[in-house]
């Protein structure tokens, strides 16, 4: 996960104006980081990027409810609805270019080579995606696949808010790693740009808005808004498990490293959401 937005001009002034103009500039440099579309940010500095993941939750919601929704069409137009949700998931891989995904694959192949931090960032830095990347990739996207075409049988519901529901877990992670107590692996790159930019007022209205969007289950069941929110807390304890162990390994956060969570919490939601769409 390294692409961002670009561009620069002199920063507001404080005062009103000022704030709804980096939160603007935060709101657009979400979009172009986070998602394929392509997005001119006239400010870019740490402010703006410690906005922009505060933001990150809710595009993670819309893409994930437009995922979901993919998949219950597929189903309704008579697809199986393991093939529905694949074409689901391969679209939300379109729309953030594969970013998520490739951070992923990159890091399982760094903390499996067994280097020393520095071997293992250079393991990361490459383009190719060896063994440890290939596995986890299959394991991730058949999980994530299965999980979403139960969901898509489950209900018209299930799918949309469970997906949205972890398209936001993914992405509160991506802003709670960005928090100041979170140090960067390099001196460069985006982990280094975004490291410690996510103040905790910001962090709270990013969890907030997320535990907001897995209540939506409520759309299908009570009962399933109830484990949307318990997977929501599996996503960030599964999420928090790989920072640590990323930490501990590399000393930091990378742009990899971030994508990383969002996958990896967006399954561990998916999973268990899944497990209680029976739920009456």
């Amino acid at each position: 996960m390294t692409g961002t937005a670009h561009g620069a001009s002199p920063e507001p002034g404080p005062g009103p104006s000022g704030a709804v103009s980096g939160a603007a500039a935060g709101a657009r440099m979400a979009l172009g980081t986070f998602t394929v579309f392509p997005v001119r940010v006239g400010r870019v500095d740490r402010s703006v990027a410690g906005r922009a993941m505060v933001w990150a939750p809710v595009l993670g919601a819309a893409l994930g409810a437009l995922t979901g929704a993919v998949a219950v069409l597929g189903t309704a137009s008579g697809l199986s609805a393991p093939l529905a949700a694949v074409l689901a998931v391969g679209l939300a891989a379109l729309a953030t270019r594969g970013l998520h995904l490739d951070g992923l694959a990159d890091l399982a192949d760094g903390l499996g080579s067994g280097r020393p931090p520095e071997g293992a960032l250079e393991v990361m830095r490459r383009s190719d995606i060896g063994p440890f990347g290939v596995v986890t990739l299959v394991v991730v996207l058949g999980a994530q696949v299965l999980a979403l075409g139960q969901l898509a049988e489950a209900s018209p519901w299930a799918a949309p808010t469970g997906a949205a529901a972890a398209g936001a877990v993914g992405r509160c992670a991506v802003a709670l790693a960005c928090t100041p107590r979170v140090p960067s692996a390099r001196p460069e790159g985006l982990g280094a740009f975004v490291a410690g930019t996510v103040r905790w007022p910001g962090a709270l209205t990013a969890g907030v808005f997320t535990a907001a969007v897995c209540l939506t289950g409520w759309a299908h069941a009570p009962a399933f808004a109830a484990a949307c929110v318990l997977a929501g807390v599996a996503g960030l304890l599964v999420a928090g498990g790989v920072l640590r162990r990323a930490v501990r390994r590399l000393g930091g956060v990378t742009g990899d490293v971030l994508g990383a969570l969002v996958e990896s919490a967006a399954t561990a939601v998916l999973v268990v959401a899944a497990a209680a769409s029976a739920w009456g």
